[in-house]
């Protein structure tokens, strides 16, 4: 038996109903956060909340996320589903409005909390890293001026339909590009690499999302333990090729490194040496280190 979170309270998922006039059935309005535990605790929980705090006051629903309190639901949620870790993803919509398109802020909006166990961790996986397909799916423009994580993932599962039938080897994550052809991001990441021992990442301003993991990443890289000069700005294939390693990163997988790449005619290019490279190691580790677990990571 599955128990899900609804506003507040632990309900059992087959009798858990949103209705048909909710605005983010109808029409997308909604947002939604996804973050892992580690130790059972929430990770990176505040600054997820912010960038839902933010969002919701853009789109006009009345929603404050409090901490504390989606500390307490989500530690209940888990024993109710007997999960010491779990992979979680809270998710705001914007409630009953009727139909047609909203003439005020929406008032009460529905809170949905879901969880399910975390992938095993694979030490292969973060050692041989994976595949990064170019996609032909190009990444749509943002809702506003900033990328939401909202309710509209066509996009998303559009460039995933189109990586599922390229072939492409399991496990594998697709690259879009912007219609200006740079690069952009992941279908569910986002792209860092390294040339000229510079740490790179497609600047928000080509329109991905802002990544919580991504933002730490880069302040880890920053810090003063680690040294690393990083530059967001515009990059294109040609850059990604000629990267001496590249990794992905997500709230659930970290940072996953990519060591190869293929083109959209199916040229297959092999990132560094075709192992995680020195930088993405001691990323991981520092990242590790950061969430309170042991890394059997090597620094270099």
């Amino acid at each position: 038996m599955t128990f899900v979170g609804w506003n507040g309270l632990i309900k059992r998922a087959e009798e858990t109903v949103i209705s048909v006039y909710d605005h983010g059935f109808l029409y997308g309005m909604g947002l939604f956060e996804t973050f892992r535990t580690y130790g059972g605790k929430p990770w990176l929980l505040e600054r997820h909340l912010e960038r839902l705090r933010a969002g919701c006051l853009e789109l006009g629903i009345g929603y404050q996320a409090d901490a504390d309190a989606i500390h307490e639901w989500l530690a209940r949620l888990m024993e109710a589903n007997g999960l010491r870790e779990a992979y979680v993803r809270l998710t705001v919509t914007a409630g009953e409005a009727g139909l047609g398109l909203p003439q005020e802020d929406y008032a009460e909006p529905n809170v949905v909390l879901l969880i399910k166990a975390l992938p095993e961790p694979s030490e292969r996986l973060y050692r041989e890293g994976k595949e990064l397909v170019l996609l032909k799916t190009c990444r749509n423009t943002p809702e506003g001026n900033t990328r939401f994580k909202s309710l509209h993932y066509m996009n998303n599962i559009m460039a995933k339909r189109e990586l599922l039938g390229s072939g492409a080897a399991p496990g594998a994550e697709g690259l879009m590009l912007t219609r200006e052809g740079w690069l952009a991001e992941g279908i569910v990441s986002n792209l860092f690499f390294v040339r000229n021992g510079i740490v790179c990442t497609p600047s928000l301003e080509t329109g991905i999302l802002p990544g919580i993991t991504r933002q730490y990443v880069m302040e880890l890289a920053r810090s003063a333990d680690l040294t690393m000069p990083v530059i967001e700005d515009f990059y294109g294939w040609e850059d990604l090729i000629q990267a001496e390693e590249a990794w992905v990163t997500n709230s659930i997988q970290e940072l996953v490194p990519v060591t190869s790449l293929r083109s959209v005619n199916g040229q297959t290019i092999m990132v560094g040496n075709g192992t995680a490279g020195p930088v993405t190691l001691r990323l991981l580790a520092a990242y590790r280190d950061q969430a309170g677990i042991a890394s059997s990571f090597p620094d270099e």
